[in-house]
């Protein structure tokens, strides 16, 4: 699919990561909507860069960035609201029923993380979920 779209992928895993009781399922879950959402509006030619880092000896830092189009200021608050579609350049037109990122939040919440949403450095939407040990 990156490919398809002509989109760059840059993975970075720190080499020791802390381990957190997690249900692999929904992980997995949560990955897949992240990368549909970047999938979907990130502009031909674009990037993806997402990376995986401990923040102390019991968390984990995930960050996810894709290019633009980005998200206009006053909508970033709204992202995680069930059925919410930003009406400019990340719209309806491509696909999507406003449900991705909300139930990305559902997830991280459920892991007793937090996840938050903020524009990316490379021009789009960033995605940065924390999650740790009880």
């Amino acid at each position: 699919q990156l490919a398809q779209q002509d989109l760059r992928y840059h993975l970075a895993i720190a080499d020791k990561l802390p381990q957190i009781p997690a249900d692999p399922d929904r992980l997995y879950q949560l990955l897949q909507n992240l990368l549909q959402n970047s999938l979907r509006y990130t502009d031909r030619g674009g990037e993806i860069k997402v990376s995986l880092e401990a923040i102390e000896p019991d968390r984990l830092l995930l960050q996810w960035q894709d290019s633009s189009p980005g998200v206009a200021a006053e909508s970033i608050p709204k992202l995680f609201h069930r059925l919410y579609r930003e009406e400019a350049s990340r719209n309806r037109e491509k696909g999507g029923s406003g449900l991705g990122l909300a139930i990305c939040q559902a997830i991280v919440k459920a892991h007793k993380g937090r996840i938050s949403a903020q524009p990316s450095a490379l021009g789009g939407l960033a995605i940065t979920i924390e999650l740790a040990k009880e």
